[in-house]
């Protein structure tokens, strides 16, 4: 079978394992002992070993083949054995196996209870707070001769391919920004490469090159982006940003760049800076969204109902879910009928509406917020809903 090892987990990703369906698709997560005396003793593999009975139970309750069985968890099995594998873990470990397409596992920067999970679809909700616990947000890095534009989460900086910009138009601009504007012309350099101080005002020539350029850049931001609403910093001088700022189109654009010259700065350091830079803001996105849940609390626009929870997250309304940690709800659901059957634990018939209803809200675009029980705007209900209309 084949094995896939896709860094990083991206939304792209997530999507991907979001859209499979299939008969028995199996989810396992571990935490992962990155040093101590666990990792030593092979806590990680004996976890993944205890996970991978679990599994062999359950398929057999649910009527599998227990020949079949074996075979279809045996590249679990092969991770058990694999010394190489455990040598480099990371905080968590997540498994999808799928009859056809085999194998997938990640290790990720987020730790995790130990689940198992087995339905006609992969269980994805522990990995939503890789996205919203920092939030997706974009990067553009426009420096001296290339723009590059990145989606980024707390996990990952992933470059999307910029459309409508050519290199040829980047590297002419930027030869001429180079010259003209920052006084890179030949002979000994007044500046350090990279420095955009000191040079006075770009000319009105120059000016009309750079804006010329930055509305094909910001034309081609505004199409490739999947998510209007996420922030978009920008990676660049001060005086580039002030020049971009003003034909910017993107809504959502943040009003402090990270300055200074992109290129002397690997992905790792963008990526810090700029997760950095937006900490305070997805902090305040949370609170704002719990401040309008109570405010809203005994209008329509609010529901602790699950049925109706549900029924609103498969229709793309939900602004922000709201859920408890450390909780599930089982049940089955059917949206034709409006019919909502809860149930105490996992079966074969059933599904985790929580995960249904986390999935469906992120793929849509809405907010998806783990809180701690006492956080929660309505106690004792493991799922809170701010709908979007």
């Amino acid at each position: 079978m084949e094995n896939i090892v896709p860094p990083p987990f991206t939304k792209n990703t997530f999507e991907e394992l979001a859209a499979i369906r299939d008969s028995y698709c199996v989810s396992i997560y571990l935490p992962m002992q990155k040093r101590g005396r666990e990792h030593n003793k092979g806590m990680g593999s004996s976890n993944l070993k205890n996970c991978l009975k679990e599994m062999y139970t359950i398929l057999v309750d649910y009527g599998y083949n227990e020949s079949k069985i074996n075979a279809y968890l045996e590249p679990i099995r092969n991770l058990i054995d694999d010394v190489n594998f455990w040598r480099n873990p990371s905080e968590g470990l997540a498994i999808f196996l799928k009859r056809n397409s085999g194998i997938r596992y990640y290790k990720l920067r987020l730790s995790f209870e130990i689940k198992t999970y087995v339905a006609d679809h992969f269980y994805l909700i522990p990995l939503l707070p890789l996205f919203h616990n920092d939030g997706i947000y974009y990067l553009l890095e426009l420096s001296q001769d290339q723009a590059k534009l990145y989606e980024g989460s707390r996990n990952y900086l992933q470059e999307i391919q910029l459309n409508h910009v050519t290199g040829a138009q980047l590297e002419f601009t930027g030869h001429r920004v180079k010259q003209k504007v920052l006084g890179y012309g030949p002979g000994p350099m007044m500046y350090p490469a990279g420095s955009f101080h000191g040079q006075g005002e770009v000319k009105e020539v120059e000016k009309k090159e750079l804006i010329s350029l930055f509305r094909k850049i910001n034309r081609g931001v505004n199409k490739v982006l999947p998510n209007k609403k996420a922030p978009l910093v920008l990676a660049c001088s001060d005086e580039l940003f002030l020049i971009y700022k003003k034909i910017n189109s993107y809504r959502n654009i943040w009003d402090t760049n990270l300055s200074g010259a992109p290129e002397f700065k690997d992905k790792m350091q963008l990526h810090r800076e700029s997760r950095d830079l937006l900490q305070s803001y997805f902090e305040s996105t949370k609170r704002k969204k719990l401040a309008e849940f109570i405010l809203k609390f005994h209008s329509a626009k609010t529901s602790y109902h699950i049925s109706e929870i549900i029924q609103a997250a498969v229709d793309g309304k939900i602004d922000t879910l709201f859920v408890q940690k450390k909780t599930d709800i089982f049940g089955t659901y059917n949206s034709k009928k409006g019919c909502l059957i809860l149930d105490s634990r996992k079966e074969m018939r059933n599904l985790s509406l929580s995960n249904m209803a986390a999935t469906y809200t992120f793929l849509q675009g809405g907010n998806v917020y783990f809180l701690d029980k006492e956080e929660m705007p309505v106690k004792n209900i493991h799922m809170n809903a701010l709908f979007r209309f």
